[in-house]
Parts: structure tokens; C-alpha cells; sequence
């Protein structure tokens, strides 16, 4: 048996991580429970918090400490690189609603996220991402607005079934090109919704 080698090449074409999904309130105070919504591609907290504090860093400050709680992520990293520093990871199993994130920023704040399932549908998605971002609300934790998002509408988040492109996004076979921050067109201002990476 025979193995050929290629050689490594010298300058390795970088990689651009796809955009994090994410829908946040950007517009005064924080009001509610939530402060906006993340979609994940996958429960691989290594992989996705990188992507996730490149957005919010330049917007809330530099994230410097993420808790979640561990019942939906089969690894929890103490320590994630991203560009230009480390966040620690934590867990709190009774303290922190599981289907929530939260970030921490020294001496500028602590913010909220919906942490929406990464196998939901994308309509069910677009929905929990417009509540969670809601500007007066919403008046739910994230657990109970997954749940109220459900037999609304006759199945579950987590059980809808995907194309087959839908399905490859989620498989982290999306696009390399980061798609620039857009506006929810509804009855909030302007200003006070920021939707990034879908």
C-alpha cells in the first residue's frame, strides 16, 4: 500500500464562519426578559460563540463571560478563543432558563438571549427571533416562549421537518459570506430591531 502527501500549503486560505443568526433590541433601555434571540447552527458551543461574540462586540462591549444552562449543549467549553480574547463558559443548571444565554460584559452590562432551537423550521424561527426582539416584551422566559410558539402553531419547534437546503444550513453547510445586519419591517421604529445573519 502506497500513501501520497501533498504538502501543507504556506498561506492557508482563511474561512469565514458563516454570520450568526441574531435578532436584538438595539433601541433605549432594555424592557422584558429578553434582550433579542440567537439561532445556532448547531449545539457545538465551541463553533458558534465565536461567530456569535464577532457580532455583539463591537455592539455591547466585548463579551467576556457566556452562562448557559447544559440540559440542550452535550459539551460546555470553560473557555472559548475568539478574535482577540477569551470568553469563559458557565453553567448553572436551576439558575439559568435552558433555553437562554447569558452574556456578560465588565462594566457595561449583562444581557439576555433566546437561544433558539438549531433544528426549528425557519418560519418558527423568524417568529421566536420577532418576539424575543420585541421592543416591549415579551412578558415570557425563553422556555415559555418556545412553548407558547408550538400549539400555535400544531407542531413543534424542534419537529418541523426540513428541505433539504434547510436541513445543510443547519448541518454548517451555509454560505461563507456573512450577510450584512437588516431591518424587520412591522410596527416597531426603525431603529429598534436589529436582525443579522439571515
Amino acid at each position: 500500500m502506497s500513501v501520497t502527501l501533498h504538502p501543507t500549503p504556506q498561506h492557508p486560505e482563511p474561512v469565514a464562519a458563516p454570520a450568526a443568526r441574531l435578532a436584538l433590541k438595539i433601541d433605549g433601555p432594555s424592557r422584558g426578559l429578553l434582550d433579542g434571540a440567537w439561532w445556532p447552527r448547531s449545539r457545538d458551543l465551541l463553533s458558534e460563540l465565536p461567530a456569535l461574540t464577532d457580532v455583539l462586540d463591537p455592539l455591547w462591549g466585548r463579551i467576556t463571560r457566556i452562562a448557559v444552562n447544559p440540559k440542550y449543549w452535550p459539551i460546555i467549553p470553560r473557555q472559548v478563543p475568539v478574535d482577540g480574547h477569551v470568553v469563559r463558559v458557565g453553567w448553572f443548571t436551576p439558575e439559568i432558563d435552558p433555553h437562554k444565554l447569558l452574556l456578560l460584559s465588565y462594566g457595561t452590562g449583562r444581557w439576555d438571549l433566546l437561544i433558539i432551537p438549531p433544528e426549528t423550521g425557519a418560519e418558527s424561527a423568524a417568529r421566536l427571533m420577532a418576539a424575543a426582539s420585541d421592543y416591549a416584551g415579551p412578558p415570557l422566559t425563553a422556555s415559555e416562549l418556545i412553548a407558547a410558539d408550538e400549539p400555535r402553531h400544531g407542531v413543534a419547534a424542534t419537529d418541523t421537518a426540513q428541505d433539504p437546503d434547510e436541513a445543510w444550513v443547519h448541518e454548517g453547510g451555509a454560505s461563507s459570506v456573512s450577510v450584512p445586519a437588516t431591518e424587520l419591517p412591522g410596527p416597531l421604529s426603525r431603529a429598534s430591531r436589529l436582525i443579522v445573519g439571515m
